[in-house]
C-alpha cells in the first residue's frame, strides 16, 4: 500500500483528547491499511518512535426506511489508536515531512 494514503486524518473527540496526556493518539486510517503499513508511515512521514498501534473498525450508523430502503446516516470507517515513546517528539499531523 502507497505509504502517503495511510493517514487520513486525526479524530478529535473529548476522549482522544484525555488520551494525549499518555501520548495515545488517535487516528483515522485506510480502511485496508495493516498496522505495518501505519507504523512505516508514521516513522516515515512522521519522525516519531511507536510503541503500539492498535486498529478497531467503527460501524456506521444505519437507519432502516420502509419498504427495504436504507438511508446511512454515517458511514463505517478504521480508526487507530497509536502509542507514542515517552521520548519521542510528539506527533503533529499538520507537519509532515516529504520522503
Amino acid at each position: 500500500m502507497n505509504l502517503s494514503s495511510v493517514i487520513l486524518g486525526v479524530i478529535v473527540t473529548e476522549k482522544s483528547q484525555r488520551l494525549k496526556d499518555q501520548h495515545v493518539h488517535c487516528l483515522r486510517v485506510h480502511p485496508q491499511a495493516t498496522k505495518v503499513d501505519i507504523l512505516n508511515a508514521l516513522r516515515t512521514f512522521f519522525d516519531v518512535d511507536v510503541l503500539k498501534v492498535r486498529t478497531a473498525h467503527v460501524g456506521g450508523k444505519v437507519r432502516v426506511m420502509g419498504g427495504g430502503k436504507v438511508i446511512h446516516k454515517r458511514h463505517s470507517y478504521k480508526k487507530v489508536l497509536v502509542t507514542l515513546a515517552p521520548k519521542s517528539k510528539p506527533l503533529d499531523i499538520a507537519v509532515a515531512r516529504s520522503s
